[in-house]
């Protein structure tokens, strides 16, 4: 009788290690609740180290979740609420092939056409999008760099994803925007925790990014 609990949990404890990335913590405070996210930072080390400096520098601050598709991904950090799109640094590594998927709840870079092009924008899928996911180191191949996911609160993201959206931006030129604005407030760096925890979640007008 022992033998059911001991392997449920044995299964349990297997899952939890395979999908606990133990990385920094960061919080997105967004106008509609906060949302903690985990970074892969051994997985994708140049790309964590990309969004915690923009994050560090209050890049994020004051924009806004500018493409909401309910079924495919909410995507943010590039746009202020009027539309303005923030100046960037130079892109970073795409980094897609380390292993981790497009699942439900990770954290993405977006980009252009372009593999190499990644700067500040990211999304996070509200679904599994294995389309997404690296193939080969060739244009059509490449993927888009997952880098962490969600570890708090996935029911905001889904707030987010079941908003209303429609044309937007100056001359209604952007599409799948949401009719009230969905800002990101604010971006926290938060405290190191020890031992880490397992994740609570599963896991164009202007030439913008995209996934």
């Amino acid at each position: 009788m022992r033998k059911i609990p001991l392997l449920f949990a044995a299964a349990l404890l297997g899952w939890a290690s395979s999908n606990a990335l133990a990385g920094t913590q960061v919080r997105l405070d967004t106008s509609l609740g906060p949302i903690t996210l985990e970074l892969a930072d051994d997985k994708a080390p140049k790309t964590v180290e990309n969004f915690l400096a923009y994050a560090r520098e209050g890049f994020y601050n004051g924009t806004i979740f500018h493409r909401v598709i309910d079924g495919f991904m909410i995507q943010g950090g590039g746009f202020t609420a009027d539309f303005q799109q923030k100046p960037t640094r130079a892109p970073v590594k795409n980094e897609a092939d380390n292993g981790l998927k497009n699942l439900r709840g990770t954290v993405a870079m977006a980009r252009t056409s372009d593999p190499q092009s990644a700067t500040a924008q990211f999304f996070i899928n509200v679904k599994d999008n294995p389309a997404l996911d690296y193939r080969a180191p060739d244009p059509q191949g490449w993927g888009y760099a997952v880098f962490g996911q969600v570890v708090g609160s996935m029911e905001v993201v889904d707030k987010i994803r079941q908003t209303p959206t429609g044309a937007g931006g100056p001359g209604n030129r952007f599409r799948d925007v949401p009719t009230m604005p969905v800002i990101i407030q604010s971006v926290t760096v938060l405290p190191a925790t020890s031992p880490a925890t397992a994740p609570a979640a599963a896991t164009e007008p202007v030439k913008k990014s995209s996934p």
